[in-house]
Formats: structure tokens, sequence, C-alpha cells
């Protein structure tokens, strides 16, 4: 049996700017057809993100506040959006910044519903308020609204996808049949999911991984603990061309049925780059 490898390759705005996109608009198409697919609105779908004590509402809350995050705040079906900010969180409700546009003001104070979408370290966080009332903040104007009695933090591990080693990758082990030939190509990681990984390809092994081939017992080794058997599908596949102008190819694969015990690894393993990641970015390393 062969086998071949290939290796290569606190708040610092100011809470005062608010921007408005309006129908009118001709970005105002894309913002639209975005906002109706705002995950709180699919409520079938990620009920289980959903929060609905106050205290774990007012928690995210206060996160999302001292962390400076911007929210994007639509109104009339979707129609009309604007970015604000949360200026306090207490526990009779909320205040947020009010925008630069009276006109936008105006119509925001009369929508009947508004759903507020933000991100904190990639986990999503919306949801609504059932409407506006202008209130003076620090002598300034802003609108104020009661805590929500929902809140969506879709926290879903499979859309956090971490960066691998470049220096000393782990490459993926994926069984082959060449010329009715078993063999071997162990491919690098790009990156890791709980969902799947990418895999970096050279132009010419493209062949391989058609979209929605599969492949069984396929083999990845992760620090300190048991390689993991896995099955796996090809999801997409396109071509990369890196900064120095070298071409490869990206292979992007879902697991399949993977068991609790070896999704706990890769979870861990997440875990440990994303810290290593922050941990470089304060300086600690």
């Amino acid at each position: 049996m062969q086998t071949t490898g290939f290796m290569g390759a606190k708040k610092s705005y100011s809470a005062r700017i608010c921007l408005i996109q309006l129908v009118s608009n001709p970005m105002s198409e894309t913002a639209t057809s975005q906002s109706r697919q705002l995950e709180l609105e699919a409520r079938d779908v990620h009920s289980q993100y959903l929060l609905h004590s106050q205290t774990e509402i007012r928690f995210v809350l206060r996160d999302v506040l001292n962390r400076g995050c911007m929210l994007t705040m639509y109104f009339d079906q979707g129609q009309s959006f604007f970015l604000t900010s949360l200026l306090e969180v207490s526990n009779s409700g909320i205040v947020l910044d009010y925008s630069s546009d009276e006109t936008v003001n105006v119509r925001a104070s009369r929508a009947a519903s508004l759903i507020c979408t933000t991100s904190v370290d990639r986990v999503k966080v919306q949801f609504a308020l059932s409407g506006l009332r202008v209130v003076q903040f620090e002598n300034k104007p802003a609108f104020a609204s009661a805590l929500p009695v929902e809140l969506l933090r879709l926290q879903r591990r499979e859309y956090f996808r971490v960066s691998t080693p470049i220096a000393k990758p782990l490459c993926c082990t994926v069984p082959l049949v060449v010329d009715n030939e078993p063999f071997l190509l162990q491919l690098p990681l790009l990156d890791i999911s709980a969902g799947g990984f990418g895999l970096m390809a050279n132009t010419d092994q493209v062949k391989f991984f058609e979209s929605g081939r599969f492949f069984e017992d396929c083999v990845l080794p992760l620090p300190d603990t048991a390689p993991i058997h896995l099955n796996m599908r090809v999801r997409n596949v396109f071509e990369v061309t890196n900064r120095v102008g070298s071409r490869y190819i990206r292979v992007g694969c879902e697991y399949l049925d993977l068991p609790g015990l070896p999704l706990n690894h890769i979870q861990r393993y997440i875990t440990h780059l994303e810290r290593e990641r922050k941990a470089r970015e304060n300086g600690l390393e």
C-alpha cells in the first residue's frame, strides 16, 4: 500500500456614529434579502438556541455592551435598517444609540417590531423588540425599550472554524484505489470545525475529490489523543492562489455520523487552537 502526501504552503468606536441603508438606496436590496433570512425568524430551526431567562438575556446584552459591539437594527419587515449600539442594560430595559438621520429615527420609533443582530466572538446574537420610545441619555436623545422576551445565541460549533498550524500541519490520511491498487493519500489540514475540515491538495489531485464523493475510514491524527477514524463527504472544491502565486486546491469535507467521543476530541482541539490564537494576539506567546 502506497502513501503519499502534499506539504506546502473596549470599545474603540464612537457610540454616536450610526449609518442608514433604505430601500431607495441601491445597496438596500442586499440588506433586505439578508434581513428576510434572519435566524431569529426561523424559530422551528433554531429554537434550541433561544434564551428565555431574563437573567441570561441581561448577561448576554451586557457582554455586547461591554465589548462595544455594533448592532444592525431591522424594521419595516426588514426593508430598512441602521447601525446602532447598546448604551445601557438594566433590569428594566435597554437603551440604544440614536441615528443621525431624524427621518430614520421617526420611522424606527413608529415600527411595531424590530430585530437587532450582532456577533460576539463569532457567535451570532439576535433579539426582537416590540417597540422603541425616545428618551434622553446623558443629555442626548436615544432609544429605549423593554428587555427582549427572548434572545437567540447561535453557537453552533460547526460554524466555528479555526485555521490549523502551518509550520507543523496535521495530515489526514484518505484511502483511495488507483489503478485497482489501494493507495493512501496524506493531505494537510487548512482548517477544522466540529462539522468538517478543509484539506490542501495539489492541483493534479483534484480528480480524486469531486463534490459529493464519499470516503470511508479516513484517519485524522490529533495531538494528545489516538488517531480518529472517520467517514467523510466532499462538499466543495476550489482552487486557491496564495500570496506568492502558488496554486493549490482546497477540499472542504464534512464528517458523516461521527460518534460523540471523537467529536469531543475535535472540539477540545478547536478550543486549544483558539486559546493559542488569542494568546498570540494578546502578546502572551
